[in-house]
């Protein structure tokens, strides 16, 4: 039985065949989706790894496991920033592509229906899903009742798009929250203004894909001001991005060096670009289309950018371990600082609290 003809039978309600009388479905145990095209480099060497003192950094002050990461890549390949990308134009047909484009990394329909089974407020990953089904319904339905002009389906309509709206605010920069809720330094690093971030980029993406299509002089002038707004917000988000990730400096490097700051640097310099032909006094058709062309790929770049520095970032143990021993723990209301194994004894017990009746007071370095 083939793929098609085993996802028509769960369709239908029927059970698996029973093929060694256990009643389970073998398909259903298949390595789809992204996660099952990694490859496991295996080495022939006795002893793969250097020794550590060939993996040890004299000149570094920061210690870290013999040099080794601590964390592991990720393994997402063109989709997910696509699908980054194109959530973010907040329109009814970028819902269903970007559904698919989740999809097609998850491997199985079948994977995004049980995301949906359960509704965790706490999870980034949880709320995101319901917003994409959310607003894919509600943007359908609202394209479906787009030309009626009066009557209960109308009504619906209206309703439906108002609904849509509502959640592409937060479907703009559900994604950012994902990725700075995991321990990759650099995402982790910008856990402030990466949503901002992404949210300002949904409006740049909107912007210059309504640029590219026919508008009257109203709508050419509202999404004018709608994309001018969006990139410079991006530009000034961007910066305080950066800003924010340099504490400490390493975590920053990703940004900076490599594909990733390539492509960092190159979408600021394409939204920059796409701005200032959207300032030009006298805008015509060409430079319309050349900045929705610059502010596209500007967009586009950031994603993947982004997604290639989470990678760089979590190959680099140094990172790992700078945020650790002095990040985002440090800065919670009522926790207890991270003393390095090498402060000894005497710093553990200035964490130790006064007695069991005060709450813990951690010493002020």
């Amino acid at each position: 039985m083939g793929r098609r003809e085993t996802l028509m039978s769960q369709l239908r309600g029927e059970p698996p065949p029973a093929d060694d009388g256990r009643n389970v479905d073998s398909l259903l145990g298949l390595l789809e989706g992204e996660g099952a095209a990694q490859q496991v480099e295996r080495s022939a060497e006795e002893h793969p790894h250097p020794p550590p003192s060939e993996l040890h950094d004299s000149t570094s002050d920061l210690e870290t496991y013999y040099g080794l990461p601590l964390l592991k890549e990720h393994v997402w390949k063109a989709a997910i920033p696509a699908y980054f990308y194109v959530t973010r134009l907040i329109a009814a047909s970028g819902a269903m592509v970007s559904g698919a484009l989740l999809i097609e990394d998850l491997g199985r329909p079948s994977r995004f229906f049980n995301m949906l089974r359960v509704f965790r407020p706490t999870s980034p990953m949880s709320i995101g899903s319901w917003l994409l089904a959310g607003f894919g319904a509600l943007s359908t339905t609202a394209a479906l009742f787009r030309g009626r002009r009066a009557g209960p389906l109308a009504a619906i309509g209206d309703g439906a798009a108002v609904g849509a709206g509502v959640l592409g605010v937060p479907l703009a920069g559900y994604t950012a929250v994902l990725l700075s809720s995991t321990a990759v330094p650099v995402w982790q690093g910008a856990r402030t203004w990466l949503p901002p971030l992404f949210m300002a980029s949904a409006v740049t993406s909107a912007a210059c894909v309504l640029d590219l299509c026919d508008l009257n002089a109203l709508e050419r002038r509202a999404v004018r001001r709608f994309g001018i707004a969006g990139k410079a917000a991006e530009l000034v988000f961007s910066k305080a991005v950066e800003r924010e990730v340099a504490r400490p400096a390493i975590l920053a490097a990703p940004l900076r060096h490599g594909m990733s700051g390539a492509l960092w640097k190159g979408a600021k310099l394409l939204v920059a670009a796409s701005l200032a032909l959207s300032l030009a006094p006298r805008s015509s058709p060409r430079l319309r289309r050349a900045s929705a062309w610059l502010g596209t790929l500007g967009s586009v770049a950031l994603r993947f950018g982004i997604l290639r520095a989470g990678r760089i970032s979590a190959r680099d143990p140094r990172a790992t371990f700078a945020q650790q021993r002095g990040g985002p723990v440090t800065a919670q209301a009522g926790a207890p600082e991270l003393v390095p194994d090498h402060a000894g004894p005497a710093a553990s017990r200035d964490l130790a609290p006064a007695s069991a009746s005060e709450p813990s007071k951690v010493r002020a370095r």
